[in-house]
């Protein structure tokens, strides 16, 4: 069944005929289809949006009335976490266990921002002026219509992400989920028409980036653009947004560098190894995927590293045990293989994994794969990979650590273990990164800020700083004496 198009609080079929196949990456079958939208499509939505903004109650409710109805949609979302779950595993791959946090994740996230848009009805600050005869105000209002593109590694997490910090501060939205993981967004969208979310507040348009997605980026009507995802497709909606001077968030790739030094318990870095880079395939932005270790303790922690990947369960996600399942599509799997090839031929050498699991013969598996010996020009040290694909390089002082995970284009993530706490947080201090984790990778929790360095992003997600993303600071001053002002002087 084909699903729809949900624009201005109702279910539309697109004026394309186009539908794109839904596939199971662990056994590479089309179970599915959605719809196809084209520039009309996204228009209709946009003005269903914009409408909703401009004439709509939804910017001028209270805050406290927004929290009601995105408690609602948390709620939902969590009475329908296994269905969300397995439709996730289904259409991303990952391992069941794995879709229930991000899904429990989602419904935290509308849960905090509700919390948030409450505190929004008590925001105005009064701001003290040298002079006395004033007096003087900042107030928050919300943004306007907002465009998000989301990518498909945490499809319904990252839809949560952008929705519930857009809605919780009065914008309107339209949401572009990846075709490649449409189908839970098509569930919120279910959700929030159940609780009656006032019509053309949030609208999903599904299809592809190049054709809904750089319609959604260019539209005139679109305040506001928030996107997750790639440097080259980040560039483009940048570009698309300079025309009229849109406000931008961007997401974008990492690189992100773990310093282990020698006085780190070996087991437990292996352990926070290989969570950073073998979690969800290795498709996530902020993997931990350059590991610097210490010379004198190099050679051991590699032997465990290369001893415990091989031991990690692959399969398909809903398959009780796995660890590991198959990369989200056939492309993304022929990139991964492809970075892997060119950095062996440039030099790297295979520790462990780089092939598919003889066992299994369909679905879109790679064995965990750890690299060594490889120079820092090397694309794999330099390059996201998106894959369950490790680099692993000796240092000997830590000045040099430090010079090797800074020299990269990206700054989203990184992190440091060692026991000496001094050493720890002098070190996160001079990683050029939006995250740095301690003796640790990947917590990622919706009260902090979330964001990169360089070409890792602009902006924050998360926190309060997810929701400053969708408001506006507006001034206001009024002059309270009696006395006129004086410029003028009536002759």
């Amino acid at each position: 069944m084909t699903k729809q198009l949900y624009i201005g609080g109702e279910w539309l079929d697109s004026t394309s005929s186009e539908r794109i196949p839904v596939i199971n990456p662990s056994t590479e079958e089309v179970f599915d289809y959605i719809v196809a939208a084209n520039a009309d499509d996204i228009d209709t939505a946009v003005k269903a949006a914009r409408e909703a903004f401009d004439s709509g109650p939804w910017p001028n409710m209270k805050g406290a009335e927004r929290a009601v109805l995105l408690r609602q949609i948390a709620a939902k979302i969590t009475e329908r976490k296994a269905e969300l779950a397995r439709l996730e595993v289904m259409d991303n791959g990952k391992p069941y266990p794995e879709a229930e946090w991000d899904i429990e994740d989602a419904a935290g996230t509308f849960s905090f921002y509700a919390d948030l848009a409450e505190s929004l009805d008590d925001s105005d600050e009064v701001i003290p002026l040298a002079d006395e005869r004033f007096s003087c105000k900042a107030v928050k209002e919300p943004l306007g219509v907002a465009g998000a593109i989301i990518p498909w590694n945490f499809p319904l997490l990252m839809a949560a992400w952008k929705v519930a910090p857009a809605l919780a501060a009065g914008c309107t939205m339209v949401l572009k989920p990846s075709e490649v993981t449409s189908l839970t967004a098509l569930v919120l969208a279910e959700i929030v028409d159940e609780v009656k979310l006032p019509p053309g507040v949030l609208n999903i348009v599904t299809g592809s980036g190049a054709d809904a997605g750089r319609a959604l980026s260019k539209h005139p009507g679109v305040d506001k653009l928030a996107f997750t995802g790639s440097v080259p497709t980040g560039a483009t909606i940048m570009r698309a947004a300079a025309t009229e001077i849109k406000n931008i968030s961007l997401e974008l790739g990492g690189k992100s560098p773990f310093i282990v030094f020698a006085d780190s318990d070996i087991e437990a870095a292996v352990e926070w190894i290989m969570f950073g880079i073998f979690w969800n395939q290795g498709q996530v932005c902020s993997a931990t995927s350059r590991v610097l270790v210490e010379a004198s303790i190099y050679p051991q922690l590699l032997e465990r590293l290369v001893e415990e990947a091989a031991k990690i369960t692959i399969g398909a996600g809903h398959e009780a045990g796995t660890l590991l399942g198959p990369l989200v599509n056939e492309s993304q799997y022929q990139k991964v293989l492809t970075a892997i090839e060119t950095g062996v031929a440039k030099g790297a050498v295979i520790a462990c994994g780089g092939q598919r699991p003889a066992e299994l013969k369909t679905g879109y598996y790679l064995q965990p794969t750890v690299l060594v010996d490889m120079q820092e020009n090397n694309p794999v040290w330099q390059e996201e990979i998106f894959g369950p694909v490790v680099c692993v390089k000796p240092f000997t002082a830590e000045s040099d650590a430090v010079r090797m995970a800074n020299n990269s284009r990206f700054g989203l993530a990184a992190a440091v273990m060692s026991r000496d706490d001094e050493r720890c947080d002098r070190v996160a201090r001079q990683l050029r990164a939006g995250i740095v984790w301690i003796n640790c990778s990947q917590p990622t929790f919706t009260e902090a800020p979330w964001g990169g360095y360089k070409q890792s992003g602009i902006g924050r997600e998360l926190g309060h700083w997810g929701l400053n993303n969708y408001l506006e600071t507006k001034q206001i001053t009024k002059y309270d004496s009696d006395a006129p002002w004086g410029w003028y002087i009536r002759p």
